[in-house]
Protein backbone atom coordinates (compact mmCIF):
# COMPACT_ATOMS: atom_id res chain seq x y z
CA UNK A 1 0.00 0.00 0.00
CA UNK A 2 1.27 3.38 -0.44
CA UNK A 3 0.05 6.84 -0.30
CA UNK A 4 1.71 10.39 -1.25
CA UNK A 5 0.33 14.21 -1.21
CA UNK A 6 -0.82 15.14 -4.04
CA UNK A 7 -0.79 18.39 -5.95
CA UNK A 8 -2.20 19.86 -9.37
CA UNK A 9 -1.62 23.51 -10.70
CA UNK A 10 -5.15 25.51 -10.71
CA UNK A 11 -5.22 25.16 -14.73
CA UNK A 12 -5.31 21.36 -13.88
CA UNK A 13 -7.77 21.44 -11.54
CA UNK A 14 -10.01 23.71 -13.68
CA UNK A 15 -9.39 21.05 -16.58
CA UNK A 16 -10.36 17.84 -14.13
CA UNK A 17 -13.20 19.41 -13.39
CA UNK A 18 -14.66 21.19 -16.16
CA UNK A 19 -14.80 24.83 -14.62
CA UNK A 20 -13.94 28.11 -15.92
CA UNK A 21 -10.83 29.60 -14.41
CA UNK A 22 -10.13 33.23 -13.48
CA UNK A 23 -7.17 33.98 -12.36
CA UNK A 24 -3.63 32.66 -12.66
CA UNK A 25 -3.54 28.71 -13.74
CA UNK A 26 -0.08 28.16 -12.76
CA UNK A 27 -1.18 28.47 -9.27
CA UNK A 28 0.23 25.16 -7.19
CA UNK A 29 -2.75 23.83 -5.07
CA UNK A 30 -1.46 20.99 -2.51
CA UNK A 31 -5.04 20.53 -0.95
CA UNK A 32 -8.82 22.06 0.09
CA UNK A 33 -8.98 23.85 3.30
CA UNK A 34 -12.68 26.01 4.60
CA UNK A 35 -12.65 29.33 3.87
CA UNK A 36 -12.02 30.80 6.95
CA UNK A 37 -8.20 28.67 7.88
CA UNK A 38 -7.30 27.78 4.08
CA UNK A 39 -3.68 29.17 3.84
CA UNK A 40 -1.24 30.01 0.34
CA UNK A 41 -1.55 26.94 -2.11
CA UNK A 42 -5.38 25.52 -0.96
CA UNK A 43 -8.36 25.68 -2.62
CA UNK A 44 -10.96 26.78 -0.54
CA UNK A 45 -15.02 26.62 -2.27
CA UNK A 46 -18.13 29.11 -1.19
CA UNK A 47 -21.56 27.10 -1.25
CA UNK A 48 -23.45 29.29 1.40
CA UNK A 49 -23.69 32.99 0.63
CA UNK A 50 -23.65 33.51 4.96
CA UNK A 51 -19.77 33.02 4.15
CA UNK A 52 -19.89 35.72 2.08
CA UNK A 53 -17.92 37.48 5.03
CA UNK A 54 -15.00 34.73 4.49
CA UNK A 55 -14.87 34.91 1.13
CA UNK A 56 -13.94 37.98 1.26
CA UNK A 57 -11.36 37.92 4.23
CA UNK A 58 -9.90 34.61 2.89
CA UNK A 59 -6.16 33.83 2.38
CA UNK A 60 -6.67 30.72 0.13
CA UNK A 61 -5.27 30.77 -3.31
CA UNK A 62 -8.28 29.61 -5.00
CA UNK A 63 -11.98 29.50 -4.31
CA UNK A 64 -14.41 27.31 -6.26
CA UNK A 65 -17.24 29.56 -6.27
CA UNK A 66 -21.06 30.52 -8.14
CA UNK A 67 -20.61 32.88 -11.21
CA UNK A 68 -22.59 35.15 -8.73
CA UNK A 69 -19.80 35.62 -6.52
CA UNK A 70 -16.67 35.98 -8.26
CA UNK A 71 -16.98 39.82 -8.02
CA UNK A 72 -16.60 39.19 -4.10
CA UNK A 73 -13.36 36.97 -4.03
CA UNK A 74 -9.59 38.53 -4.27
CA UNK A 75 -8.26 35.15 -4.81
CA UNK A 76 -8.39 33.01 -7.80
CA UNK A 77 -11.29 31.29 -8.83
CA UNK A 78 -13.19 28.57 -10.43
CA UNK A 79 -16.07 29.02 -11.50
CA UNK A 80 -19.10 26.37 -11.14
CA UNK A 81 -23.20 26.44 -11.11
CA UNK A 82 -22.59 23.84 -8.19
CA UNK A 83 -19.67 24.66 -5.86
CA UNK A 84 -20.80 22.47 -3.22
CA UNK A 85 -20.64 19.31 -5.99
CA UNK A 86 -17.64 20.65 -7.58
CA UNK A 87 -15.73 20.82 -4.15
CA UNK A 88 -16.97 16.89 -3.86
CA UNK A 89 -15.43 16.27 -6.65
CA UNK A 90 -12.41 17.90 -6.26
CA UNK A 91 -12.07 16.41 -2.77
CA UNK A 92 -11.36 13.11 -4.80
CA UNK A 93 -8.17 14.41 -6.17
CA UNK A 94 -6.34 15.27 -3.37
CA UNK A 95 -7.48 11.88 -0.85
CA UNK A 96 -4.39 10.45 0.49
CA UNK A 97 -6.14 7.20 1.29
CA UNK A 98 -3.76 3.81 0.52
CA UNK A 99 -3.79 3.14 -2.88
CA UNK A 100 -3.96 -0.70 -2.53
CA UNK A 101 -1.52 -3.66 -4.52
CA UNK A 102 -3.04 -6.12 -5.86
CA UNK A 103 -1.84 -9.56 -4.21
CA UNK A 104 -2.66 -11.98 -1.52
CA UNK A 105 -1.26 -11.24 2.16
CA UNK A 106 0.50 -14.39 3.39
CA UNK A 107 -1.61 -14.10 6.57
CA UNK A 108 -4.40 -14.43 5.08
CA UNK A 109 -6.72 -18.06 4.73
CA UNK A 110 -8.38 -18.61 1.59
CA UNK A 111 -10.54 -21.75 1.27
CA UNK A 112 -9.47 -23.46 -1.83
CA UNK A 113 -12.71 -23.38 -3.84
CA UNK A 114 -12.56 -19.42 -3.51
CA UNK A 115 -12.37 -17.17 -6.62
CA UNK A 116 -10.38 -14.50 -6.23
CA UNK A 117 -9.54 -12.33 -9.30
CA UNK A 118 -5.31 -12.01 -9.64
CA UNK A 119 -5.98 -8.09 -9.41
CA UNK A 120 -7.49 -8.20 -5.92
CA UNK A 121 -5.71 -7.40 -2.50
CA UNK A 122 -6.38 -9.58 0.48
CA UNK A 123 -4.83 -8.00 3.53
CA UNK A 124 -3.44 -9.80 6.34
CA UNK A 125 -5.11 -12.13 8.51
CA UNK A 126 -8.68 -11.89 6.14
CA UNK A 127 -10.51 -15.33 5.97
CA UNK A 128 -12.17 -16.32 2.60
CA UNK A 129 -14.85 -19.38 2.71
CA UNK A 130 -15.98 -21.52 0.57
CA UNK A 131 -17.05 -20.71 -3.04
CA UNK A 132 -16.60 -17.07 -2.46
CA UNK A 133 -15.96 -14.69 -5.56
CA UNK A 134 -13.87 -11.46 -5.33
CA UNK A 135 -14.11 -9.32 -8.54
CA UNK A 136 -11.39 -7.49 -10.40
CA UNK A 137 -9.61 -4.71 -8.07
CA UNK A 138 -11.67 -5.39 -4.80
CA UNK A 139 -9.83 -4.54 -1.80
CA UNK A 140 -10.48 -7.37 1.30
CA UNK A 141 -9.03 -5.34 4.12
CA UNK A 142 -6.92 -6.83 7.03
CA UNK A 143 -8.73 -9.02 9.54
CA UNK A 144 -12.75 -9.43 7.74
CA UNK A 145 -14.23 -12.11 7.09
CA UNK A 146 -15.87 -12.76 4.01
CA UNK A 147 -18.57 -15.98 4.56
CA UNK A 148 -19.21 -19.02 2.43
CA UNK A 149 -20.81 -18.83 -1.09
CA UNK A 150 -20.76 -15.04 -0.88
CA UNK A 151 -19.51 -12.11 -3.57
CA UNK A 152 -17.58 -9.11 -3.51
CA UNK A 153 -18.06 -7.36 -7.45
CA UNK A 154 -15.42 -5.59 -9.21
CA UNK A 155 -13.68 -2.65 -7.39
CA UNK A 156 -15.13 -2.91 -4.17
CA UNK A 157 -13.37 -1.76 -1.04
CA UNK A 158 -13.99 -3.48 2.20
CA UNK A 159 -11.56 -1.74 5.17
CA UNK A 160 -10.18 -3.41 8.00
CA UNK A 161 -12.45 -6.17 10.31
CA UNK A 162 -15.70 -6.13 7.81
CA UNK A 163 -17.66 -8.90 8.39
CA UNK A 164 -19.83 -10.18 5.61
CA UNK A 165 -21.98 -13.67 6.41
CA UNK A 166 -22.74 -16.57 4.30
CA UNK A 167 -25.49 -16.02 1.19
CA UNK A 168 -24.50 -11.86 0.74
CA UNK A 169 -24.20 -10.42 -2.70
CA UNK A 170 -22.26 -7.31 -2.75
CA UNK A 171 -22.26 -5.18 -6.25
CA UNK A 172 -19.25 -3.23 -8.13
CA UNK A 173 -17.68 -0.02 -6.57
CA UNK A 174 -19.49 -0.90 -3.37
CA UNK A 175 -17.34 0.66 -0.20
CA UNK A 176 -17.93 -1.02 3.24
CA UNK A 177 -16.26 0.84 6.55
CA UNK A 178 -14.69 -0.58 9.62
CA UNK A 179 -17.04 -2.75 11.52
CA UNK A 180 -19.68 -3.10 9.40
CA UNK A 181 -21.96 -6.39 9.45
CA UNK A 182 -23.07 -7.83 6.41
CA UNK A 183 -26.14 -10.81 6.56
CA UNK A 184 -25.57 -10.93 10.27
CA UNK A 185 -29.03 -12.64 11.24
CA UNK A 186 -32.61 -11.21 11.53
CA UNK A 187 -34.28 -10.35 15.23
CA UNK A 188 -36.36 -13.37 14.53
CA UNK A 189 -38.39 -15.40 17.76
CA UNK A 190 -41.50 -17.22 18.41
CA UNK A 191 -42.69 -17.23 21.87
CA UNK A 192 -43.19 -20.46 22.82
CA UNK A 193 -45.90 -19.90 24.87
CA UNK A 194 -46.69 -20.24 28.73
CA UNK A 195 -46.10 -23.68 29.85
CA UNK A 196 -42.39 -23.27 29.69
CA UNK A 197 -40.37 -25.51 31.91
CA UNK A 198 -37.59 -24.68 34.05
CA UNK A 199 -34.32 -24.48 31.98
CA UNK A 200 -36.58 -24.15 28.59
CA UNK A 201 -36.15 -21.25 26.24
CA UNK A 202 -38.96 -18.90 26.21
CA UNK A 203 -38.42 -17.62 22.59
CA UNK A 204 -37.59 -19.71 20.01
CA UNK A 205 -35.54 -19.02 16.88
CA UNK A 206 -36.62 -18.69 13.34
CA UNK A 207 -33.21 -19.37 11.90
CA UNK A 208 -33.04 -16.46 8.71
CA UNK A 209 -32.69 -18.61 5.43
CA UNK A 210 -32.94 -15.63 3.15
CA UNK A 211 -29.32 -13.29 2.32
CA UNK A 212 -28.49 -9.64 1.10
CA UNK A 213 -28.37 -7.73 -2.20
CA UNK A 214 -26.06 -5.10 -2.17
CA UNK A 215 -26.13 -3.38 -5.69
CA UNK A 216 -23.53 -0.98 -7.11
CA UNK A 217 -22.08 2.21 -5.86
CA UNK A 218 -22.98 1.61 -2.30
CA UNK A 219 -21.25 3.09 0.67
CA UNK A 220 -22.16 1.79 4.38
CA UNK A 221 -20.43 3.02 7.17
CA UNK A 222 -18.53 2.37 10.41
CA UNK A 223 -20.33 -0.24 12.46
CA UNK A 224 -23.57 -0.87 10.47
CA UNK A 225 -25.22 -4.01 10.29
CA UNK A 226 -27.74 -5.14 7.43
CA UNK A 227 -29.47 -8.38 8.82
CA UNK A 228 -30.18 -11.23 6.56
CA UNK A 229 -33.56 -11.76 5.42
CA UNK A 230 -35.77 -14.64 6.84
CA UNK A 231 -37.01 -16.29 3.58
CA UNK A 232 -36.37 -13.60 1.08
CA UNK A 233 -33.12 -11.51 0.74
CA UNK A 234 -32.77 -8.15 2.22
CA UNK A 235 -32.00 -5.70 -0.45
CA UNK A 236 -30.10 -2.31 -0.90
CA UNK A 237 -30.45 -0.94 -4.24
CA UNK A 238 -27.82 0.71 -6.56
CA UNK A 239 -26.44 4.60 -5.14
CA UNK A 240 -27.64 4.19 -1.81
CA UNK A 241 -25.34 5.46 1.39
CA UNK A 242 -25.57 4.61 4.79
CA UNK A 243 -23.91 6.13 7.69
CA UNK A 244 -22.41 4.66 10.56
CA UNK A 245 -24.31 2.80 13.30
CA UNK A 246 -27.46 2.36 11.09
CA UNK A 247 -29.50 -0.62 11.27
CA UNK A 248 -31.52 -2.68 8.82
CA UNK A 249 -33.30 -5.25 9.83
CA UNK A 250 -33.95 -8.06 7.66
CA UNK A 251 -36.20 -8.53 4.26
CA UNK A 252 -35.99 -4.44 4.34
CA UNK A 253 -35.76 -3.23 0.65
CA UNK A 254 -33.99 0.74 0.27
CA UNK A 255 -34.46 2.03 -3.27
CA UNK A 256 -32.26 3.45 -5.54
CA UNK A 257 -29.72 6.19 -4.35
CA UNK A 258 -31.47 6.89 -0.72
CA UNK A 259 -29.31 8.43 2.07
CA UNK A 260 -29.46 7.41 5.55
CA UNK A 261 -27.92 9.23 8.00
CA UNK A 262 -26.64 8.00 11.52
CA UNK A 263 -27.75 5.78 14.03
CA UNK A 264 -31.17 5.03 12.54
CA UNK A 265 -32.76 1.95 12.57
CA UNK A 266 -35.02 0.33 10.03
CA UNK A 267 -37.15 -2.50 11.71
CA UNK A 268 -38.35 -5.48 9.16
CA UNK A 269 -40.10 -5.85 6.04
CA UNK A 270 -40.16 -2.40 5.79
CA UNK A 271 -39.53 -0.79 2.02
CA UNK A 272 -38.02 2.56 1.38
CA UNK A 273 -38.54 4.36 -1.63
CA UNK A 274 -35.75 5.20 -4.62
CA UNK A 275 -34.31 9.35 -3.78
CA UNK A 276 -35.17 9.36 -0.18
CA UNK A 277 -33.31 11.20 2.54
CA UNK A 278 -33.72 9.60 6.25
CA UNK A 279 -31.98 12.00 8.94
CA UNK A 280 -30.42 11.11 12.03
CA UNK A 281 -31.98 8.98 14.85
CA UNK A 282 -35.11 8.48 12.72
CA UNK A 283 -36.92 5.18 13.18
CA UNK A 284 -38.66 3.42 11.26
CA UNK A 285 -41.58 0.60 11.82
CA UNK A 286 -41.84 -2.34 10.28
CA UNK A 287 -44.07 -3.53 7.35
CA UNK A 288 -44.51 -0.05 6.34
CA UNK A 289 -43.39 1.76 2.80
CA UNK A 290 -42.28 5.14 2.25
CA UNK A 291 -42.83 6.69 -0.84
CA UNK A 292 -39.92 7.80 -3.53
CA UNK A 293 -38.32 10.97 -2.80
CA UNK A 294 -39.59 11.07 1.10
CA UNK A 295 -37.70 13.43 3.30
CA UNK A 296 -37.36 12.36 6.82
CA UNK A 297 -35.91 14.85 9.36
CA UNK A 298 -33.94 13.65 12.24
CA UNK A 299 -35.65 11.92 15.25
CA UNK A 300 -38.62 11.10 13.91
CA UNK A 301 -40.71 8.39 14.56
CA UNK A 302 -42.12 6.49 11.22
CA UNK A 303 -45.34 4.58 12.26
CA UNK A 304 -47.48 4.59 9.69
CA UNK A 305 -46.65 4.32 6.01
CA UNK A 306 -45.77 7.40 4.07
CA UNK A 307 -47.89 7.40 0.73
CA UNK A 308 -47.20 10.90 -0.68
CA UNK A 309 -43.47 12.49 -1.15
CA UNK A 310 -42.58 15.07 0.83
CA UNK A 311 -40.80 15.88 3.92
CA UNK A 312 -42.03 14.36 7.34
CA UNK A 313 -41.12 15.39 11.03
CA UNK A 314 -42.23 14.49 14.27
CA UNK A 315 -41.09 14.80 17.85
CA UNK A 316 -40.69 18.55 19.95
CA UNK A 317 -37.84 21.12 19.05
CA UNK A 318 -35.15 21.55 21.68
CA UNK A 319 -36.49 24.65 24.68
CA UNK A 320 -35.49 25.08 28.23
CA UNK A 321 -35.76 22.39 30.23
CA UNK A 322 -38.76 24.50 32.70
CA UNK A 323 -40.63 24.96 29.40
CA UNK A 324 -40.36 21.43 28.08
CA UNK A 325 -41.62 20.14 31.45
CA UNK A 326 -44.48 22.37 31.38
CA UNK A 327 -45.41 21.79 27.95
CA UNK A 328 -44.91 17.57 28.76
CA UNK A 329 -47.46 17.89 31.29
CA UNK A 330 -50.06 20.22 28.90
CA UNK A 331 -48.96 17.46 26.13
CA UNK A 332 -50.43 15.07 27.91
CA UNK A 333 -53.50 16.94 28.75
CA UNK A 334 -54.83 17.31 25.19
CA UNK A 335 -57.16 14.44 24.93
CA UNK A 336 -59.23 15.80 27.55
CA UNK A 337 -59.05 19.40 25.95
CA UNK A 338 -60.02 18.14 23.13
CA UNK A 339 -63.18 16.62 24.50
CA UNK A 340 -64.27 19.68 26.12
CA UNK A 341 -63.75 21.21 22.95
CA UNK A 342 -65.39 19.41 20.81
CA UNK A 343 -68.44 19.50 23.85
CA UNK A 344 -68.60 23.38 23.60
CA UNK A 345 -68.92 23.14 19.85
CA UNK A 346 -71.59 20.91 19.68
CA UNK A 347 -73.31 23.31 22.49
Amino acid sequence: MTNASPSFTLGQISELLKLDCKGDANLKITGIAPLASAATGQLSFLANPRYLKDLRNTTASAVIVAPTMVEHCSASVLVSVNPYLSYAQASSLFSVADAYESGIHPSAVIDKSAQVSPSACIGANAVIGRDVQVGEKAVVGAGCVIGDDSSIGDHCLLYANVTVYHGVKIGQKVILHSGSVIGSDGFGFAPAGRDIKPGERSWVKIHQLGGVIIGDNVEIGANSAVDRGALDDTVIGNGVIIDNQVQIAHNVSIGDNTAIAGCSAIAGSARIGRNCTIAGRVSILGHLTIADGTHITNNTVINKSIVEPGSYSSGTIMQKTSNWRKNAVRFSQLNDIYRRLVKLEKN
